[in-house]
């Protein structure tokens, strides 16, 4: 039987470009808890970029950490689906009996990135070596997977859930604008949903990785990104267009890239400065388009994202950029940072 510290050793951020290692008591069980041993836990925009000083509103010390994924070593007496030794990854947790958190919208509750009782703001203590969640928060993913790859089940859920609001289906053509690592797996998602998948992107280094991960790839540098999607529909344009990149142009140009009549428009990033969406009211009407927005994800959408990672139905082992230990975070945050970089691993 594994043996159980008193304390944890978990990362926060400090104030801006500081990452420190502290600890606490591991708090006590309820009998809904389980106690997971962290394997990964992957670093997200919202936590490099409040380690660039871009997110200051989320306030300090910030305990952040949502791409996690781990081992039960201990669960509460009432826990009935999950026993120690399973592998999870660990989902949003709010209240947990709130409208929002019954329909599975747990973004939407109160008590969504509540503040720990000792004060952590985000209070997900991801970046950890041990960390405690309920039950309902958790979802089993196969123990081979590796656990770099697992932790992708937040993000890639967040993608799941913007293809299931845009409505794609197959044989569609969607455009995916930015080949970063939430592009990707954004082109990833709508692929696994039948689609036919078109990223456009600048940098040389993303759209290698673009056409590695086998996606009609355009260099938006060099072509013009809209009259080579019309060209490769047939002058007709796209389905759809996922704009993952938080950018006033990038809008611009995938509105454009719209089909005339019945396209949808997903605003999948969020950016700092906030870019703006200028689209023409009577452009809406006339085109009978759908200006979307996707945040987070649902209970279901987490779901589908531990069986997709589970089964190998979606593969994003080339989006691991690279891996570091929690005592290494400063260099971690950096790689992060890097604006050619994919997701950076924090091995537990």
């Amino acid at each position: 039987m594994t043996s159980v510290p008193e304390f944890m050793r978990f990362s926060c951020l400090v104030k801006k470009g500081v990452s420190e290692v502290r600890e606490r008591k591991i708090p006590e069980l309820t009998e809904y808890d389980c106690l997971i041993k962290m394997k990964a836990c992957n670093i997200c925009t919202v936590d490099y970029q409040q380690w660039l000083g871009l997110r200051e509103h989320q306030g300090y010390p910030m305990a952040g950490g949502h791409e996690g994924t781990g081992e039960i070593v201990k669960v509460g007496a009432k826990v009935q689906d999950f026993k120690p030794g399973d592998r999870v990854i660990v989902g949003y947790q709010g209240c947990g009996h709130c409208a929002a958190c019954r329909q599975g919208m747990t973004t939407a509750c109160k008590d969504f990135r509540k503040e720990s009782e000792d004060g952590y703001k985000f209070g997900e203590f991801g970046f950890a070596d041990y960390t405690v969640k309920r039950s309902d928060v958790l979802y089993k993913v196969n123990k081979d997977l590796d656990p770099s790859q697992a932790a992708f089940g937040e993000p890639l859920a967040d993608c799941i859930r913007g293809a299931k609001i845009m409505h794609v289906k197959p044989f569609e053509t969607i455009v995916v604008i930015g080949a970063g690592p939430m592009g990707l797996l954004n082109a990833a998602a709508y692929r696994a949903f039948g689609a036919r998948v078109i990223v456009t992107e600048l940098i040389p280094s993303k759209i290698e990785m673009s056409k590695k991960m086998g996606f009609i790839t355009i260099n938006s540098k060099e072509t013009d990104a809209v009259q080579a999607i019309k060209d490769l529909t047939d002058g007709v344009g796209a389905d759809a267009v996922c704009v993952a990149v938080a950018n006033t142009f990038a809008y611009k140009q995938g509105w454009e890239m719209l089909k005339k009549q019945g396209g949808r428009f997903l605003v999948f990033a969020a950016g700092y400065p906030a870019p703006e969406l200028d689209v023409a009211a009577n452009d809406i009407h006339y085109k009978e388009a759908e200006i979307l927005g996707t945040y987070g994800c649902t209970t279901a959408d987490f779901e589908d994202a531990a069986k997709a990672l589970s089964t190998g139905i979606i593969d994003v082992s080339p989006l691991v950029e690279a891996k570091y230990t929690l005592d290494e975070m400063q260099e971690a945050y950096a790689k992060a940072a890097e604006p050619e970089s994919y997701r950076v691993s924090i091995v537990l």
